[in-house]
């Protein structure tokens, strides 16, 4: 169900992010790096940056939900703690607590370099689940 869900994202593809662990409340994935993900200093553009914590908390929520729910983004918040650099950015989202509807995730993301990894930085989020009629409307 969640592998479905992750192929169907037209812009987790479009980017080029991988699902590469996926456990109940828990989602790791990586993006090989490519220009057009850089910024103009040459670091991870933020918004790349965002967007993977997005995806691996949203994925992460997802995976604790009844199947034909969905769940959206509500809230997000990032804090960039330093540069992107590197070949491959990786990131884990987990969820910290979950509700009927409502699911509080985290996540940080790393510069993943061939000695080392650097967390370049942290998130949170809000996730909501939606039913079948609401995605509809």
């Amino acid at each position: 169900m969640v592998t479905d869900k992750i192929s169907g994202n037209h812009f987790t593809n479009f980017l080029g992010i991988e699902i590469n662990s996926i456990d109940a409340g828990n989602i790791e994935a990586t993006l090989i790096l490519e220009p057009h993900h850089m910024q103009q200093m040459d670091f991870i553009h933020g918004g790349v940056t965002a967007t993977m914590a997005d995806v691996v908390m949203g994925f992460a929520a997802f995976t604790l939900v009844k199947k034909g729910n969905g769940v959206v983004t509500v809230d997000l918040k990032v804090s960039y703690m330093n540069p992107g650099i590197g070949p491959l950015l990786y990131a884990k989202g987990f969820v910290t607590k979950a509700g009927q509807r409502l699911f509080f995730c985290e996540s940080e993301l790393y510069s993943r370099l061939p000695d080392r990894d650097i967390l370049i930085a942290k998130a949170t989020s809000i996730m909501s689940m939606v039913t079948p009629e609401e995605i509809k409307r």
